[in-house]
């Protein structure tokens, strides 16, 4: 079903995995529209309740394709702005997916391939991995994937990194917000599974649910309308099905539904 990547399903984990090691998993006009369908397909499937985005190779994502680079060079503005649109649309279906999706970063990973890993909504490293913003040392900005970038970094580290393009370790990555968990290399696929399995253990309501409120809160001024909004948000949960089985579970000592 896809050129450059792997979909498996287990239970109800899915794994996208990036399948172009011999260019370093970086990405082209394929891959880019490949991750976007995938993305809106897993969304929309209710036996699926949490997404892996992985890679195979010593590098997750080196960013942009070097010969989708060169075809992009001859673009007139027109086409470039159809192109990062291309680009943005992936991005915000990553962002945007009703399910919880964790990066497993095994190695390097660098422009685009971080704003990947920034839209993700938790990300796993392996210590050996380094990160990087390259682009302002091929006269670029990093302007598509900077919502997702600035997000997960901050913008005083970001206001470095754009303008600097020096690598950073994974450590740095951690202390810095950009991802979760470092582990080592043989750590990774238990630490990953660790997560998962705490993701498909909760409410699937209920985590949707809180994915969209951190996107919905985050950054906006406590007034009496974001306050209304999060009343309105408990009130309804608390009424859904999920959120009624829940509480009953729990006062009557049993699993809930959901994971039976």
């Amino acid at each position: 079903m896809y050129q450059t990547l792997n979909l498996t399903r287990e239970d109800k984990l899915a794994t996208v995995t990036l399948n172009r090691p011999d260019v370093r998993n970086a990405f082209n006009e394929t891959t880019i529209a490949e991750i976007t369908r995938v993305f809106r397909e897993l969304d929309d499937d209710v036996s699926i309740r949490a997404i892996v985005l992985a890679a195979n190779g010593p590098a997750f994502c080196a960013g942009a394709d070097l010969n989708w680079m060169k075809k992009m060079a001859g673009y007139t503005h027109g086409e470039n702005l159809a192109d990062a649109g291309q680009l943005a649309a992936m991005l915000h279906a990553i962002y945007a997916c009703s399910k919880p999706v964790l990066a497993k970063v095994q190695g390097d990973c660098y422009a685009g391939g971080m704003g990947l890993v920034a839209a993700c909504d938790i990300a796993v490293s392996v210590d050996a991995a380094n990160f990087c913003l390259s682009e302002v040392k091929l006269g670029l900005i990093p302007a598509t994937i900077s919502p997702y970038v600035i997000k997960a970094m901050g913008e005083n580290a970001a206001r470095r990194y754009f303008i600097t393009a020096e690598r950073f370790s994974a450590a740095e990555a951690q202390r810095l917000g950009f991802v979760h968990e470092v582990v080592a290399a043989e750590a990774l696929d238990a630490k990953v599974a660790e997560i998962v399995k705490a993701l498909c253990s909760n409410s699937p309501n209920a985590v949707r649910q809180g994915k969209r409120l951190v996107q919905d809160v985050a950054g906006r001024a406590v007034t009496p309308e974001l306050i209304a909004a999060t009343v309105e948000g408990i009130a309804a949960i608390r009424a859904s099905d999920e959120g009624r089985e829940g509480v009953r579970s729990f006062l009557e000592k049993r699993k809930p539904n959901w994971l039976l």
